[in-house]
């Protein structure tokens, strides 16, 4: 399902290079940040926008200052949640499965963190991730909520292709798929990526962000994908009732 070590994408180290800047000068502009951190202005809006959403900044009147949450990202402030990397752990020990988790970022589905369950490693990325959305729940769960004209724009892009006898066997079949695809519900797909595993994924919706929380399991448990899968989206529920983790995209 995913590669065994922790990836960040490239947008999570920009926020944070976003935040360590104002951490220093205490209060910066929108333009100042972006040329201090050499991004385009559009993108270093995204990025402070996202940031003030969740907490980790406040905008006084087009000054960007540390917010309440940006606490958390170093320890302080834990009986209030747990980051999400150590947010993650717990869940892999708890279902007893490698976990992980991705975003539909820039129309591109990127892996951010995985983790290893208790006894078992993550699936080797074995064919590029972002290229094969189709075959793997976590690309699955992110594309169901894309609209349908985004769905085949991503498409054109990235073609459904036959990784297993058990891929989904073409575009329309899939499109299908994701049209019957409740709004928060549970994805599987069973040896669609790599023979030998089967995969579930839950959808996170927060801020605006595309995101979603993936497992694996090998195809001797597969009895219990469907439990797992619920499971899943009790746990991200609740987590996110709590704010247990905050997503950085």
């Amino acid at each position: 399902m995913a590669p065994t070590s922790p990836t960040l994408i490239g947008s999570v180290r920009r926020a944070l290079v976003l935040l360590e800047l104002v951490a220093e000068h205490h209060e910066l502009t929108a333009k100042r940040l972006a040329r201090m951190a050499g991004l385009p202005l559009a993108t270093t809006y995204h990025l402070l926008r996202t940031l003030v959403h969740d907490g980790h900044l406040r905008n006084e009147r087009g000054a960007f200052r540390l917010g309440p949450a940006a606490p958390r990202l170093v320890g302080q402030g834990r009986r209030h949640g747990a980051r999400l990397p150590e947010w993650l752990r717990l869940l892999a020990t708890d279902l007893d499965a490698p976990v992980s988790y991705a975003v539909m970022e820039d129309g591109e589905v990127e892996l951010v963190l995985s983790v290893d369950g208790p006894d078992r490693p993550a699936v080797q990325e074995w064919a590029e991730y972002r290229t094969t959305a189709h075959a793997h729940a976590l690309g699955q769960c992110l594309l169901a909520q894309l609209d349908a004209g985004a769905r085949r724009a991503y498409l054109a892009r990235r073609p459904v292709s036959r990784l297993t006898p058990r891929t989904v066997p073409d575009e329309e079949a899939l499109m299908r798929r994701l049209a019957g695809i409740r709004r928060g519900a549970p994805v599987v797909e069973r040896e669609e990526y790599v023979l030998g595993t089967v995969c579930g994924a839950v959808p996170i919706a927060v801020g605006g962000v595309r995101s979603a929380v993936g497992f694996s399991l090998p195809v001797a448990e597969e009895d219990r994908l469907e439990e797992t899968a619920l499971r899943l989206r009790e746990r991200l529920e609740r987590a996110l009732t709590a704010h247990a983790f905050t997503v950085l995209t």
